[in-house]
């Protein structure tokens, strides 16, 4: 799980820097195929999407490891522990991202045509900075990447409540709703380009799919581990070569999200269960895993002012790899740091002292 998560703050991380810094006329770019520099440089949106299925299988399983059944959970519990998770850090960013507007820094300040800092720090605080992008466009990119947490966020002040009072029948006819009306939503419904990217509809279908996975996952304990193989690959095939598996209709009907999403599921269903070898191939995406969501609200910094400081001193193109590697790592070491010696502190001293029933899976 920290694998996934780990690769898609990764992606996100090089799609952002790649937005300012232009690799395509560095060296590099004639050393990799198309198809893999469109899976490294283009695909934060579809990094996002996969960490919304992460973020459903991860919060269902916890909920299934402390009260045993979706419908036993204590919700006040729920969101002590969700608000002892995201607001240190949310809280936080917003001071300084708010402190380097009212600077004046290049790159933090709001453009005053579209909307204000009062606006601007209402809507991360109830969790619709995703719906006034698509009505006033992008806000600067540290607080562009507090849509993703408004969605999920809307999503988690629902979902105890709906486990605790409705029958897991109509949970389940909710899921199944959400998942057809995903890739409706991004095909019909939305009313322009950034709806489909950043609207409710177009993502809850993700975190709705990896709650479902979290849930029946015990029921398949056979397959776990050839789901998971058939998972990854799915993921390297839609990512990597998305072109050649996927139909062209797929891309305009909404449908390319939803098999990414599946796949992504598929992949959670054995999650832990790599073999030693790919556990050491991996362990850098599962250090950057560990802290995705420090290292997602913090690595615009990194981002912004790198980038700024390369153009200004006019560092030539060919150097970008160089430090490209460097600005991933730095992104990874801030996330890190913020949540070592910040976020989780609080973490901890937020939590609810007593423990939660029983803890029977380590999530």
């Amino acid at each position: 799980m920290d694998c996934l998560r780990g690769l898609c703050a990764f992606l996100v991380v090089i799609h952002h820097i790649n937005l300012r810094i232009k690799f395509n006329q560095s060296w590099l770019r004639a050393l990799l195929p198309d198809d893999l520099n469109r899976a490294l440089f283009w695909t934060g949106s579809y990094s996002v999407k996969i960490f919304f299925v992460v973020s459903g299988f991860l919060i269902t399983s916890t909920i299934l490891a402390r009260w045993g059944t979706l419908e036993r959970i204590d919700y006040r519990a729920f969101y002590r522990l969700r608000f002892a998770r995201i607001a240190p850090c949310l809280l936080g960013l917003l001071a300084i991202l708010a402190t380097l507007h009212l600077a004046g820094v290049t790159g933090f300040t709001i453009n005053p045509k579209r909307t204000n800092l009062p606006r601007a720090l209402f809507a991360a605080l109830t969790f619709h900075v995703n719906w006034l992008e698509t009505k006033v466009s992008y806000l600067p990119a540290s607080w562009d990447v507090l849509w993703s947490l408004s969605i999920e966020e809307a999503f988690y002040l629902l979902y105890p409540l709906l486990c605790r009072y409705l029958r897991p029948r109509v949970l389940l006819a909710i899921a199944i709703g959400l998942l057809i009306a995903g890739p409706f939503f991004r095909s019909v419904l939305a009313p322009n380009e950034m709806a489909t990217d950043y609207g409710y509809l177009a993502n809850m279908d993700c975190i709705a799919l990896g709650c479902l996975t979290a849930f029946f996952a015990p029921r398949f304990q056979v397959w776990r581990n050839k789901a998971q193989i058939a998972g990854w690959i799915g993921l390297a095939l839609v990512i990597f070569i998305r072109r050649l598996v996927l139909p062209k209709a797929f891309f305009t009907d909404g449908l390319d999200v939803t098999v990414l999403s599946l796949t992504a599921a598929l992949a959670l269903l054995g999650a832990g269960t790599l073999p030693r070898a790919l556990m050491l191939l991996t362990a850098p995406f599962r250090w950057y895993g560990r802290s995705s969501y420090e290292i997602y609200l913090t690595h615009s910094f990194i981002v912004i002012l790198g980038s700024q400081w390369f153009t200004n001193h006019h560092i030539p193109i060919d150097y970008a790899p160089a430090w490209l590697a460097g600005s991933v790592i730095a992104a990874g070491l801030l996330g890190f740091a913020v949540a070592h010696w910040y976020s989780e502190p609080l973490n901890r001293r937020l939590r609810p002292q007593k423990p939660l029933l029983r803890e029977t899976v380590n999530v």
